[in-house]
Order: C-alpha cells, then structure tokens, then sequence
C-alpha cells in the first residue's frame, strides 16, 4: 500500500461575510486557485475559524436564499445555528453536530445564530461545505438529515491517543450515520497530544485535512498549524496524521463524480442550459415559499 503525500499546505484565505453572521475562508475552491474539479465532490468549503461575535437582540445570519442541484453539510465545532427551508423543516445545530441538507431539485433556506448564543455572544466556529450532486440525482426531492453529536459513531484509537468522529463513510470497519449519494467519507479526529491516526482512501479519491484546533505532523515530515488546510496529492492511499498539540482534524476524502460542473450563485449544474432552467424555477416560485 502506498503513501499518499501532501501536495501543498495552505494557510487561510483572506476572510469575507456571508450575511452577517458568518466570517469565512473559503478554501475551496478560491483558496485552492483552481476550479470546482481539483476537490470534486467537495465543490466548495467555507471556514468560519473561531471568532468572537459579542452579545445582539437580533440574530446575526443570512436571509433567504435558494439551492440547487448539490448538497450542504455544516459541521458546529463552537456556537449554535438555527435555520428553517421550504419543505417545513426547522432546526438548531449545537456544537458538535452536523446539518446535511439536500437541496436537489431545490430548496429556498435561511440560516442564522441561535436566539440564546446571539443573546450571550462567544466564540463561533463552523465548516459549511457543498457537496456535489451526480447528474441522476439533481432533481431528486430535497431532504435533511439532522445529525447530533450523541448519533455521530466514535471510533477509540491504540494507545488512548484519541477518537475519530465518523460522520459519513467509514473508519476502522464503524459507518457513520449520515446517507450519502456517492462514496464520500468526513471524520473529525480529536487527537491528544502525540495521538496518531492512520487513513487508508483509493487513490483516486480527492482527498485535504483541515486542522479546526491545534497542530500535527503528516506522514511524520509535514507540518500543519490550527486554521490551515493540507491538501493530499492522488498517489497513494494511507496517510497518517500525528497531534503535536491537543488536536481536532476535520478529514474530507470522496469519489469524484467526473461529471462537468456548472455553477452560478446557488446553482450548481451540469449545463448552461440547466442553470438557466434553474434561475427560471427559482424565479417561478418552484422552490417553495418562505418567510
């Protein structure tokens, strides 16, 4: 089994607001300085890095605002997210938990800081990540899985060094709970100081680490510091990762779909054609209705 090695470290993009309540770095794809393709299926990232919002009456966030044709997944390491769409659903992610909403066929959502964290304040941190849908299943029906920390499977590492969180794919023979339309596997390992974790993914797979809190070693030779991302060369597939503080490592690898991708704004299509289709359903009334 070969070793798969890092292509390139990259510290954080220069951070700019979604609404007001999300201070980011976007890593892919701008960060990367290539097209949606290099990491597909992950068709882009947004890093909120820990920030302190102080204490407001009125909840900081992003109004409506349409999806289609991919996948959302947010991830809370610090602060609460309320949010509601046009199917009905509603819901708060605390720390720790996972918001995976399927937009498809399309979807019109809001997302802001929950009432009680806006009214207190404190520090927020947060991954918002676009999951990119195949072809055949653009236009299947929207759907939301609401994933708690208590439902994520936690694997226990030799040595006491730690635990990997398993929110999708697979690690050391545990699945974890949230269902997925493609090979997509997302861990947070949480590493004591010295804690080693190994990861084993085909080759092909696109594959980055993202360092949420502290700093580890790759592969015993490569230094990644809190905030910045290791993105992983196809050549190989185990790797290992080593904390050389207390650590939390947010761990993407998937399948690319190989599929073009086409994207304007909330969009992401395969076609021109199918963009245009979409800015008219959205501008239709087809995604539903909400407040």
């Amino acid at each position: 089994m070969k070793t798969r090695n890092i292509e390139r470290i990259l510290t954080p993009p220069r951070p700019h607001m979604v609404g007001d309540g999300f201070r980011v770095h976007q890593y892919i794809p701008s960060g990367l300085g290539e097209g949606f393709e290099r990491m597909d299926p992950f068709i882009m990232m947004d890093y909120n890095s820990k920030f302190y919002f102080p204490p407001t009456d009125q909840p900081r966030g992003v109004g409506v605002h349409p999806h289609k044709g991919f996948e959302t997944v947010t991830i809370a390491y610090k602060g609460s997210v309320a949010h509601h769409d046009s199917t009905g659903y509603s819901g708060v992610i605390n720390e720790g938990d996972v918001q995976w909403m399927t937009a498809a066929s399309g979807i019109l959502h809001k997302e802001y800081h929950e009432e009680n964290f806006s009214k207190t304040g404190g520090d927020f941190q947060m991954v918002q990540l676009w999951v990119n849908l195949p072809a055949k299943y653009k236009s299947s029906p929207p759907k939301y899985q609401g994933i708690t920390n208590a439902e994520i499977k936690k694997v226990e590492l030799p040595d006491d060094a730690g635990f990997v969180e398993v929110i999708a794919g697979e690690y050391a023979g545990i699945k974890g709970p949230a269902s997925t339309f493609t090979p997509v596997h997302m861990f947070n390992a949480k590493l004591k100081t010295a804690g080693k974790a190994s990861f084993n993914f085909p080759e092909n797979y696109n594959t980055v680490v993202l360092v949420v809190e502290g700093n580890i070693k790759v592969n015993n030779e490569h230094e990644i510091k809190t905030d910045c991302l290791g993105l992983f060369k196809n050549d190989g597939e185990k790797f290992t990762i080593e904390a050389t503080n207390p650590a939390v490592v947010l761990v993407l690898s998937g399948k690319p779909l190989n599929e073009p991708i086409v994207a304007q704004g909330p969009f992401v299509m395969n076609t021109r054609a199918e963009i245009m289709q979409a800015m008219n359903d959205f501008n239709m009334g087809k995604f539903g209705y909400l407040e």
